[in-house]
């Protein structure tokens, strides 16, 4: 390989990377772990993350976050919780980290972009059903 010149990995590594990344997008709410997630593709953690990195141009905690962050838009827009009950929807431990994130992302705190994006818009659904939905209410 040439300096400036990319690998591509082959179809296998592919299909296995892709293989973690679904397992990302499936349990996006919950904690994961790197092992886990690396050993769904059958790679150690590091060499997951170099072949994550190459594939989709971004760690895979990098994309997490992302994801993470986009879902929390949708429910900013769309239901009637605090910014805290987003953050811990979406996966984040920390509130902090969270509004830290989301701005870096989105350019504006989730705050700012709640007043942006609610202005003329039909009214927001109700906390509870989202929690429900969300499996926030487990016994």
């Amino acid at each position: 390989m040439t300096a400036g010149t990319a690998q591509r990995p082959d179809a296998a590594v592919l299909r296995r990377i892709r293989l973690a990344r679904d397992a990302m997008d499936r349990d996006w709410s919950q904690p994961l772990d790197l092992d886990r997630v690396a050993a769904e593709a059958g790679y150690s953690r590091y060499h997951f993350v170099r072949l994550f990195r190459r594939t989709y141009g971004e760690t895979p905690g990098q994309y997490l976050s992302r994801r993470r962050i986009e879902r929390a838009c949708e429910l900013l827009r769309s239901a009637n919780l605090t910014i805290t009950e987003v953050c811990m929807l979406v996966g984040f431990t920390s509130l902090g980290s969270f509004t830290t994130r989301f701005k870096q992302q989105v350019g504006m705190t989730p705050t700012e972009y709640r007043v942006r994006e609610r202005k003329d818009a039909p009214p927001p659904i109700p906390g509870c059903y989202v929690l429900y939905w969300q499996g926030g209410f487990r016994a």
